[in-house]
């Protein structure tokens, strides 16, 4: 993967320094308000979880808790991609950025990983040319500091691997989506994300030609993990399910079409 200098107003030479380490209080329980988002993304109901994470936000300035409030500015990011709020948005990821930067958190893991966030923000915009050094900024923490087997970098480098594609760069692209195969290889229960970047590598095919043969090939193998008597079917199986049913769809697959939906029908509690 070749590393480029950034040439964006998000600098990556500015994440560096010490953590900060200064003992703190904590304004906010993080584990019980991401229960609640949960709850709440569940319902769909996202009016309520942005007055959550507003009011949440409010607690952790006046209680001076930054690691809490880079946690929910995190949040913030998933939140605004899914009301696509780009204003929002880019309000966050420079919030984000500034907490980072100024309790030296670029060049760790924690740190790192909500920069990967801010960079799919950014990606989901249409920025994916700005979010291109902050992708490769995090892969060289991920890669000081994570075994390459690590379940991140599947997120990583599929996150990566949609931003070339957007970039028109399809050999970087196809790459990344291989690096992240194999690194699902090594996690233990990963059928939903295998699933997802079979689609996603079919869908590149697609883009680049409609007639390659390979699209049927990753189509299958995303049946396969899906279907597999091994996955566990939870609630993130069947938000994998629905993310993925229209691929199949488009690509003509109604055997696995219908299999899935009558899955999902069985899941409900409707058959």
């Amino acid at each position: 993967m070749d590393i480029q200098e950034p040439a964006c107003p998000f600098d990556t030479s500015a994440y560096t320094g010490t953590p900060d380490s200064v003992p703190q209080g904590t304004a906010e329980d993080i584990p019980a308000l991401i229960e609640e988002l949960d709850r709440l993304y569940a319902s769909e109901d996202y009016p309520a979880a942005e007055a959550l994470l507003r009011k949440a936000k409010e607690k952790t300035v006046l209680g001076n808790d930054w690691r809490s409030r880079l946690s929910i500015v995190s949040e913030e990011l998933g939140l605004t991609r899914k009301m696509m709020k780009e204003a929002e948005a880019l309000a966050a990821i420079d919030e984000a950025r500034k907490l980072i930067q100024e309790h030296g958190m670029g060049r760790t893991v924690s740190g790192a990983t909500v920069l990967l966030n801010a960079a799919t923000t950014l990606k989901c915009f249409g920025r994916a040319e700005e979010s291109e050094p902050l992708f490769e900024h995090v892969a060289r923490v991920y890669t000081d500091n994570l075994d390459c087997r690590d379940y991140r970098f599947a997120g990583l480098y599929n996150n990566m691997a949609l931003t070339f594609e957007d970039l028109g760069r399809f050999g970087k692209a196809e790459r990344c989506f291989a690096l992240a195969l194999d690194t699902l290889e090594y996690c233990d229960n990963s059928f939903c994300d295998k699933a997802v970047t079979w689609v996603n590598l079919a869908e590149c095919y697609d883009r680049q030609d409609c007639e390659d043969e390979r699209i049927a090939e990753c189509m299958e193998r995303a049946g396969e993990c899906l279907l597999s008597p091994e996955v566990p079917l939870d609630g993130y199986y069947t938000f994998t399910v629905g993310k993925c049913l229209p691929a199949f769809e488009r690509f003509g697959f109604f055997t696995y079409t219908a299999q899935l939906k009558k899955r999902m029908e069985e899941i409900n509690g409707l058959s």
